[in-house]
């Protein structure tokens, strides 16, 4: 078994390699329009969703905040995992990447591991390969998800009703005892692991 902190580091670069795809990709290159004012953006490079009539769907991540400077935190690590039943065919290896818009989203994420959507209290809309591309018309809400696939067919939904929780066992193998995401994000435990990550996002807000 990987040790968290092994996973951790190649969930690292694994996320940088996925902004990359993203901003080579004509269908998904818009989703840093929408980080350039983000509060914060989750990444998740490998969700992998397989299934017949009922679907089970999974996936690390991290999440980075931008404080008051602009710059970016270092990451925090958290899980996305969902079942579903309904017309579900195939296997879909995607990345996601979610664009946390305002502060409300950001904190509505670290408050509660609750679904996507109404359950954390925030509205989220869905955009890239597949799905028609978000529009002035959804621009009050919250979170902005960008999925691509990168392996397989999958028909049916895709983050609906997707938990997202916080990795423990991760955090506190890179960041040491006690490192909440909310201490991470404030800056009170740090790494160095994340810096090609974080300079990717600020690339990319630039854009």
């Amino acid at each position: 078994m990987e040790a968290p902190t092994l996973k951790a580091t190649n969930l690292i670069r694994d996320s940088a390699e996925a902004l990359k795809i993203f901003s080579q990709h004509r269908d998904l290159m818009s989703y840093s329009d929408y980080l350039k004012d983000a509060a914060g953006v989750i990444i998740f490079p490998d969700v992998m969703k397989a299934g017949w009539f009922f679907a089970a769907e999974a996936g690390n991540g991290v999440l980075l905040a931008r404080d008051l400077d602009g710059k970016w935190s270092d990451p925090t690590f958290h899980t996305l995992a969902a079942a579903s039943v309904g017309l579900q065919v195939g296997v879909q290896d995607t990345s996601v990447i979610l664009i946390l818009r305002n502060e409300s989203a950001l904190q509505s994420v670290l408050k509660y591991q609750g679904k996507l959507g109404a359950d954390i209290g925030a509205t989220i809309v869905y955009a890239g390969v597949g799905a028609e591309a978000a529009t002035t018309a959804n621009l009050g809400a919250d979170i902005i998800a960008f999925a691509a696939p990168v392996l397989g067919v999958y028909i049916g939904s895709s983050l609906e009703g997707s938990v997202l929780a916080v990795r423990r066992d991760m955090n506190e193998g890179v960041y040491g005892r006690g490192a909440t995401p909310e201490a991470i994000l404030s800056g009170k435990f740090q790494t160095t692991i994340a810096e090609k990550l974080k300079s990717a996002l600020t690339n990319a807000a630039s854009r």
